[in-house]
């Protein structure tokens, strides 16, 4: 029998209903705010790679996943068979679940405001990890963050992959949706800064690296030059005198050549 969905707003929901949604429109231009971005589901994957010779863990892992999410998650089975892992097709080998709606809000909501602030040694999320299309990807290593795992009641730490899929076209409409959801982004790397500045400063770096590599090169050689004077002495020039005797020298031994 399903479980019936909440009756509450969630209230991340209703924020981007009344003051996200609003913005986004405004600020991207949209004519309809139904062009607005919306987060359309949320993926849960915890892969078990052990679970191939200890159904237990697969379990053990299942529970914990559903605790996170509040929803029973699907057990995922690999596609193909490979020796070098032990893997044959049709094993089990992780699992997933996939969030939408009221459960999909509050799953955010804890995410951003719970679990992620317990990350240890946190510096902010990579803004990168967008896949181009508006998706965005990050990586938990411990599931111990989430406050609903027990920490004395597991058998072993385990990290999970978030999926956050949104209907915006671009990177840059998808980030402006997180942030002002709340995603604590790191601060370098965002999508949309000025790329002409990051290529003059680039261009910079290359510079000073080249006018370094020449004056270390141009300082070895007055070093040799110090060292093996003779070597690198510039040769002297004939005088006036010297050089046409040496013309007219040449001038008889090439006429000499000829009449023999």
């Amino acid at each position: 029998m399903p479980v019936a969905e909440p009756k509450i707003k969630p209230r991340l929901k209703s924020r981007y209903l009344d003051e996200i949604r609003p913005a986004l429109q405004e600020r991207f231009g949209y004519s309809s705010i139904m062009q607005a971005p919306r987060i359309e589901k949320i993926t849960l994957n915890m892969g078990v790679g052990e679970a191939k010779t200890d159904t237990k863990l697969l379990d053990n892992a299942a529970e914990q996943l559903a605790t996170i999410a509040g929803q029973k998650p699907n057990l995922r089975r690999a596609r193909k068979s490979i020796a070098n892992f032990k893997i044959r097709d049709g094993m089990p080998i992780g699992v997933a679940v996939t969030l939408r709606s009221a459960r999909m809000w509050e799953f955010l909501d804890r995410l951003m405001s719970i679990a992620i602030p317990r990350i240890r040694d946190f510096r902010g999320l990579n803004p990168r990890s967008f896949d181009g299309r508006g998706n965005y990807s990050m990586g938990v290593r411990e599931q111990i963050i989430f406050p609903e795992i027990d920490y004395d009641a597991i058998d072993q730490v385990r990290g999970l992959d978030v999926t956050i899929t949104t209907t915006a076209a671009t990177d840059i409409e998808a980030f402006a949706l997180l942030e002002a959801l709340g995603m604590p982004f790191a601060h370098e790397g965002r999508p949309g800064e000025d790329l002409a500045s990051e290529d003059a400063a680039h261009e910079e770096q290359r510079k000073e690296e080249a006018r370094a590599r020449a004056e270390a090169e141009q300082a070895a050689l007055e070093q040799l030059k110090e060292e093996n004077p003779e070597a690198y002495a510039t040769p002297a020039k004939p005088e006036e005198g010297e050089e046409a005797a040496g013309e007219k020298t040449d001038e008889g031994a090439s006429e000499g050549a000829e009449e023999s």
